[in-house]
């Protein structure tokens, strides 16, 4: 049940993260981003990503061996990167309509899906 958690904690830090790094990019419309440029797109980048670590850090300490979990830190980082890259391409659908999803991107995910596999169904 705690990797369940770590999962669902993960998606949710992961959405944060994502709107906080590339959000900006789409928000222009945005009074604050526009009146103080980079400075204003950081403070509000910042913003929305203290919601990230606020899911993020229960995330990990529910999925981690060193804190009762069952995962260890490299099957932590191995599922946080599968989620974080399929939370930016289901945004980029959804948000940046305009962007072109090439071939190569799919088969990088399958990569690191096969990184998820060497993790956690090599034994």
């Amino acid at each position: 049940m705690r990797t369940l958690y770590t999962v669902a904690l993960l998606i949710a830090s992961n959405t944060f993260m994502t709107l906080a790094w590339y959000g900006h990019l789409k928000w222009k419309n945005i009074a604050f981003l526009n009146k103080y440029g980079i400075i204003g797109a950081v403070l509000f980048s910042w913003f929305i990503a203290f919601f990230e670590y606020l899911l993020m850090v229960p995330a990990n300490r529910f999925g981690s061996r060193e804190t009762g979990g069952n995962l260890d830190l490299f099957q932590l980082k191995i599922i946080q990167e599968v989620i974080s890259i399929s939370v930016f391409i289901i945004v980029v659908i959804f948000l940046f309509k305009g962007e072109t999803i090439h071939w190569r991107y799919i088969a990088s995910l399958s990569m690191i899906l096969g990184a998820v596999w060497l993790v956690f169904g090599v034994k």
